[in-house]
């Protein structure tokens, strides 16, 4: 029993490790490494909850330990990703958008990309104490917004569709999805969770669904796909709070 109560702490501190070295890569360029990171942490976060219901030893400490490894791994890495795309740009073409201190002080644009991290802290401590949000959310989640935010240099460096690589290049462009990011997770908008809680189609239906045609969406799009995938989410959530409503 002792060894069962370990076991998702121990997870969950393998989702935190994710994010360090995702904040590793991302200083050393290695976007693509930094995002597979992510993913590992994703992975990661969703099975601690999973075997902390399943060998009964939820708790407090792992609800902690939980939010606090989402603050690095969904908040810091992603805010960390942004301020690195907008410094890539303001380095690498700084007379097309004018971001350097000698226009107006814009030298200071990069450092807006932690507004994701901002957020992220911010729906992370609200989720918390928030009792709505046992069996579902209310916002986008955190690892779903990381998600989104991460595949950007992937679709940047995967270049099967031009004019998105084009707009995802430019700063502007970056700091609209930043402040749409900020606001989607606190916005009142209730989503259903993604954490499968029991392998049953009758109660999981809605996130075996959801999966499977984001696999689908992943295997026709590649990373173009996650920015559909994130959306797809929000409005089904949508649609299911107003089949829900009717009932």
């Amino acid at each position: 029993m002792q060894i069962k109560q370990h076991i998702p702490n121990a997870i969950t501190l393998l989702n935190l490790s994710s994010g360090l070295l995702a904040i590793i890569a991302i200083f050393k360029g290695y976007y693509d490494e930094a995002f597979l990171f992510v993913c590992l942490g994703i992975f990661f976060d969703f099975w601690d909850g999973f075997f902390a219901r399943k060998f009964k030893v939820s708790g407090e400490l792992g609800l902690q330990l939980d939010s606090l490894a989402d603050v690095i791994t969904s908040g810091v890495v992603p805010g960390l990703m942004m301020f690195k795309l907008l410094l890539d740009i303001q380095e690498d073409d700084t007379s097309m958008y004018y971001l350097t201190e000698d226009y107006y002080y814009m030298g200071f644009v990069p450092y807006l990309g932690f507004i994701i991290t901002l957020a992220s802290a911010y729906r992370l401590a609200k989720f918390n104490i928030d009792a709505r949000q046992t069996d579902s959310f209310i916002g986008l989640p955190t690892p779903a917004n990381a998600l989104f935010i991460m595949s950007i240099p992937m679709i940047q460096f995967d270049g099967s569709h031009e004019w998105v690589v084009d707009a995802l290049f430019n700063p502007f462009v970056l700091l609209a999805i930043s402040l749409v990011s900020a606001y989607m997770l606190n916005a009142e908008i209730p989503l259903f969770s993604l954490k499968v809680k029991e392998f049953s189609w009758k109660k999981s239906k809605l996130q075996f669904s959801f999966l499977a045609l984001s696999a689908l969406l992943l295997l026709f799009f590649g990373f173009t796909a996650l920015p559909i995938i994130i959306l797809f989410y929000v409005a089904l959530s949508v649609l299911n709070n107003t089949i829900l409503a009717k009932n």
